[in-house]
């Protein structure tokens, strides 16, 4: 299988069929926090707030990884990581995983 690295959505192809859907599904749950999508607000991830940085961290990636898997059932994660970038000094995360597709289900 083939390992994939997703981060979050930036724009949406609204033609995309096969892995590249999966993917951006995934892409679209990492973009999405606590309450933004008001007909579907279960799927999201929702970073701690007023906490030492590596503490959100850690309690962000299983979150992150139950979200994907829950509502995205097409994939795997096989590991959650963060991009390291200026504004993470702000608090601000942004979480990048790697994914396998079951191919099988497309």
């Amino acid at each position: 299988m083939m390992v994939y690295e997703v981060v979050p959505a930036t724009e949406i192809d609204y033609g995309a069929t096969g892995v590249k859907e999966v993917l951006q599904n995934v892409a679209c749950i990492l973009a999405t926090t606590a309450y933004e999508q008001p007909m579907f607000r279960e799927a999201f991830w929702q970073p701690d707030i007023d906490i030492n940085i590596n503490v959100a961290r850690m309690r962000a990636i299983p979150m992150i990884i139950d979200t994907i898997e829950k509502y995205e059932p097409r994939v795997h994660v096989a590991a959650v990581d963060f991009i390291a970038n200026e504004q993470e000094l702000d608090g601000i995360l942004t979480p990048k995983v790697q994914v396998t597709v079951d191919e099988t289900t497309l």
